[in-house]
């Protein structure tokens, strides 16, 4: 049997065979040199080359992470600093003419644990409709966002603290000189993230580093735009966690910290905390003031968020769940405490619950998507659509711990498995509405990758969000008017008046 050869950066692939649907999945193909030893904290380095056939069906190892939500599983391909892997599926037959729009799909997990390897991400259904598929890992945690001065001084542009963007830069300069070669055209290109991948798609469309390397961007659930509880950080604030950081882990230098063990830096940096920030370099300012002076990658948008962000964001978790829901409202608005509890009430135990849930998913998720997508409609000229995804899956009992799956909602990250088309993933209890959502949804996706639009053939009309409508994506999907805008209006006005908070709310289910 012949083997398939394609010759990329870094050397000679093997492709593997076709699976389902005619599909190619190529795992593990790295993008850039390992960061290791005297290149951690270092912007990455050039593919190192390879010597023979390499193999491209297993997936490489995660970035170095711990347990931090429990739907995302490091384990699954083990993890290591040696990260800087991608995987493309593709229906195109290698060497082929024909030119394919290309998804690069960025994962959500805080920027602290996830991977483009997660079940649900299998590309296999949507590169079956025609396009092709890339996920890809990142650095994480502190070994992705570390900043320092010596770090800084050291860089030659006096900026540390992005290494992670950094990383998806770099995945997506090799998928501009690369991916033709797997039937992919690198002038079509379409960024896609969720969560902390939402947030990534926002900065690359502020970021100067990333212009020219996408033609459409897609954002589900997440922005670097400020809210009343956390604002992007700039470097000043990041270094000076980052001397506390070095002590922590026992290092008097940055020779010493390069050269401690990768164990050591993730145990010094457990949960939440390390996130891209205003370096100076990958962003020079804030994304909403790059937003606001039009530098912005004015590219088509569609973006969004579901329902019930708030189930995996409510205020009243943790350490937080008995403590007064007035007390922590005052805390977050000050001043504007009355003018917030008039948008969430208090009162009853039940209506505080329900208050503490729509605060906090606003905080954390919703209004930051709000806002991009506000600057994007303000400033730029291309299309933008709208979304909020509906559905309520229904999970197993014990999905979410001892919580409730019946109250969980339209919760975060649920829609992936309907976006990917890809509902066995997750062993959720799916019904034809599930799957007929799932074909619509995906339908959608996979359209605006490829043209800048989602509709198609097919499908309910979706408006332009510039006409003042949203999609609204449930057992059946319709356009319906915007609402809850000026709840919206006073976060945002808030959150210009005050200075930058603590971070939001955390679940211990999210990505």
């Amino acid at each position: 049997m012949t083997t398939t050869v394609l010759s990329i950066e870094g050397g000679a692939l093997a492709a593997p065979p076709p699976g389902a649907g005619g599909v190619r999945a190529y795992k593990g193909i790295p993008y850039a040199a390992p960061p290791i030893g005297p290149l951690r904290w270092r912007p990455p380095q050039p593919v190192a080359p390879w010597i023979g056939l390499r193999s491209a069906v297993a997936f490489g190892p995660n970035s170095l992470q711990g347990i931090v939500f429990d739907d995302i599983d490091p384990t699954v391909c083990g993890v290591s600093e040696d990260c800087l892997t991608l995987n493309v599926w593709t229906l195109a037959s290698p060497g082929g003419a024909e030119r394919l729009a290309v998804m690069v799909w960025i994962h959500g997990g805080g920027f602290v644990v996830g991977s483009g390897s997660e079940p649900r991400y299998d590309g296999t259904r949507l590169a079956a409709r025609g396009i092709v598929v890339v996920t890809l890992n990142h650095r994480l945690n502190a070994l992705g966002f570390l900043a320092h001065p010596e770090l800084s001084r050291e860089s030659g542009h006096g900026a540390s603290g992005n290494y992670g963007m950094l990383d998806v830069v770099a995945a997506l300069y090799w998928v501009k000189r690369n991916i033709a070669a797997f039937g992919g055209d690198p002038d079509k290109v379409t960024i896609v993230g969720e969560s902390a991948g939402s947030e990534a798609v926002s900065a690359l469309m502020a970021s100067p580093l990333a212009k020219g390397l996408f033609v459409r961007a897609i954002g589900e659930s997440g922005a670097m735009f400020a809210t009343p509880s956390r604002s992007p950080a700039p470097l000043a604030k990041a270094e000076a966690a980052g001397i506390a950081f070095m002590r922590k882990v026992g290092a008097a230098n940055l020779k010493e910290l390069r050269e401690a063990p990768a164990e050591a830096i993730l145990a010094a940096a457990p949960g939440l905390g390390y996130r891209p920030i205003v370096d100076g370099h990958f962003l020079a300012k804030s994304p909403a003031a790059i937003f606001a002076s039009r530098e912005q990658s004015d590219v088509p948008l569609m973006a969004g968020w579901n329902k019930d962000e708030g189930f995996n964001f409510t205020l009243l978790q943790g350490e937080a769940a008995k403590r007064p829901y007035v007390g922590l409202v005052r805390e977050i608005f000050g001043r504007r405490k009355q003018d917030a509890l008039r948008f969430y009430p208090a009162g009853s135990p039940e209506a505080e619950q329900a208050s503490a849930r729509a605060l906090g998913g606003d905080l954390t998720i919703i209004h930051s998507t709000w806002a991009w997508i506000e600057a994007q409609a303000a400033t730029g000229k291309a299309e933008i659509f709208r979304f909020r995804f509906d559905r309520a899956p229904l999970t197993p009992r014990g999905w979410f711990g001892e919580r409730d799956s019946a109250s969980a909602g339209a919760f975060h990250a649920g829609e992936i498995l309907y976006v990917f088309d890809n509902l066995p993933a997750f062993p959720w209890l799916i019904s034809e509405e599930d799957r007929a959502l799932a074909e619509i949804a995906s339908s959608y996706w996979v359209n605006f990758v490829k043209t800048g639009d989602p509709n198609g053939p097919n499908l309910p009309p979706w408006p332009s969000f510039r006409s003042g409508a949203i999609m609204r994506l449930d057992a059946t999907a319709s356009a319906v008017a915007e609402d809850g805008r000026d709840r919206q209006i006073f976060l945002r006005d808030v959150a210009a008046a005050q200075e930058p908070g603590a971070d939001g709310a955390s679940s211990s289910r999210t990505s």
